[in-house]
């Protein structure tokens, strides 16, 4: 089974790997001005040397902390650290002039250019492997400016864990595009998509970030969710997770993510599966 090989450190060097082979994070500030730059640097650590004088610690602390900061670099998880613990608020900060639906962080598992699954007039199954676990869902929507303009040539981009917990292409024995796709809305700017409701999961817990959370006394779970990407030419990108009512852990996720906007409100049907509408609403670019 999956869940007896799959480890924090393999699906680490996944992320880092993916991370530093998708993204072009220095060419985005490239012609950022050196006050800039030192400004920030130099606000982070004023913020750690403070820590340091306020809480008097100790050497053995500090070499702690060294040892703990290699051992993530080993162990891949920069980018599941910074995810969990740092990216809500810089997402926070990014888009709190939005007018349009809130979102909230993409987390270190995203996979772009996944497959199309959606027919001319917006409707699509994520690929899933026979007999998927979960609760089959059908989630119809739209996607409009600001304005109410549909937004005819819009894309929504779709991925999740599986009920177990595993990201396909971040852990082993999974098809490569399992529970992820590219759904184009129709020319209403309608959709509709089929998966199945994922399971609420804990992060990886076997690597350094599993260190922090076993010292600290945290737990590492995280609610049940579906993420989106939703696009569409001459609007802003939305990135968002999606929650379910309910979930323990939708009020001490420990990625800070849920917020109130993105709750779901599944309605459960004579067959068992469930339905649920959810509808964006992009800002124009600026």
């Amino acid at each position: 089974m999956t869940s007896e090989v799959a480890s924090a450190a393999a699906s680490g060097a996944n992320a880092t790997a993916r991370f530093q082979n998708d993204k072009s994070p220095y060419e985005a500030v490239k012609d950022v001005p050196k006050e800039r730059a030192d400004k920030l640097a130099r606000r982070v650590l004023e913020a750690v040397h403070a820590t340091i004088r306020e809480e008097n610690v100790t050497y053995a602390e500090y070499n702690a902390l060294k040892a703990w900061l290699i051992q993530v670099g080993l162990d891949g998880e920069w980018p599941l650290f910074l995810d969990v613990w740092v990216e809500h608020v810089v997402e926070e900060v990014a888009t709190s002039d939005r007018q349009g639906n809130k979102g909230t962080i993409e987390g270190p598992y995203y996979v772009p250019n996944s497959p199309v699954i959606s027919d001319e007039k917006g409707v699509g199954t994520v690929p899933m492997r026979e007999g998927e676990g979960g609760t089959p869902l059908t989630w119809t929507g739209t996607v409009t400016a600001v304005d109410g303009t549909a937004l005819s040539d819009a894309k929504v981009e779709i991925w999740h864990a599986d009920d177990d917990g595993f990201y396909s292409q971040f852990a082993p024995n999974l098809p490569e595009w399992n529970l992820r796709g590219t759904n184009h809305v129709g020319p209403d700017g309608s959709f509709e998509i089929h998966t199945v409701q994922p399971a609420p999961y804990q992060i990886p817990t076997d690597g350094a970030c599993g260190a922090l959370i076993e010292a600290a006394g945290w737990h590492a779970w995280r609610p049940a969710h579906i993420h989106v990407k939703v696009s569409a030419p001459g609007y802003q990108l939305l990135t968002a997770q999606l929650y379910f009512p309910g979930d323990a852990h939708n009020d001490d996720d420990i990625a800070s993510a849920v917020k109130p906007e993105l709750l779901l409100a599944p309605q459960q049907q004579a067959d068992g599966s469930a339905t649920v509408a959810y509808s964006f609403v992009l800002d124009p670019e600026a």
